[in-house]
């Protein structure tokens, strides 16, 4: 009887925690459609013409659910038009991830907490008007959240509100 029973509650846990991950599942997907959709308007500027990002949400085997729910969550990228979209770290090179990444926190910057952002030249590989549209896009983030950018760039250096300049030097 005792058995009986805990099997019983264990049914009805079971059914509850595909509930709760049900409900993980479709504001994941809610939340995917938005984000998509913010990172999408924020790559043309950032000179990522022909490119997409997409989060793609997949089903986990019933054996690695856990408390983050049943399913998980990966973010895929396409740079070039006519390209399969693929792992957004295998497709994307080093200037183009560091504009990808701005534009993921651009758009997920909505904090009120007090931190920092630091960005290490997050412009490499890049020049001209993609680098102003970094620029913009940094000091956008500096309004809000203190952000340091390292930077070798004019023109992001031109966004910023305070400059330090570091240099190094030969001696003994």
């Amino acid at each position: 009887s005792r058995i009986g029973a805990l099997q019983d509650a264990a049914a009805q846990w079971q059914d509850r925690y595909k509930t709760l991950a049900a409900a993980i599942d479709d504001g994941r997907k809610d939340a995917a459609k938005t984000l998509d959709a913010a990172v999408a308007a924020e790559l043309l500027p950032l000179k990522l013409d022909g490119a997409s990002f997409q989060t793609v949400i997949s089903q986990l085997e019933a054996s690695q659910w856990g408390p983050n729910g049943t399913s998980t969550v990966r973010f895929e990228a396409r740079t070039n038009n006519g390209m399969t979209p693929g792992p957004i770290d295998k497709i994307a090179s080093g200037g183009e991830l560091a504009r990808f990444l701005l534009a993921l926190k651009v758009v997920l910057e909505s904090s009120n907490d007090p931190r920092s952002l630091i960005f290490d030249e997050v412009d490499s590989g890049v020049g001209g008007a993609v680098a102003a549209a970094v620029g913009e896009r940094l000091a956008r983030l500096g309004q809000t959240v203190q952000t340091l950018v390292i930077t070798h760039s004019p023109q992001v250096a031109a966004k910023g509100t305070h400059h330090l300049r570091i240099y190094k030097t030969a001696s003994d």
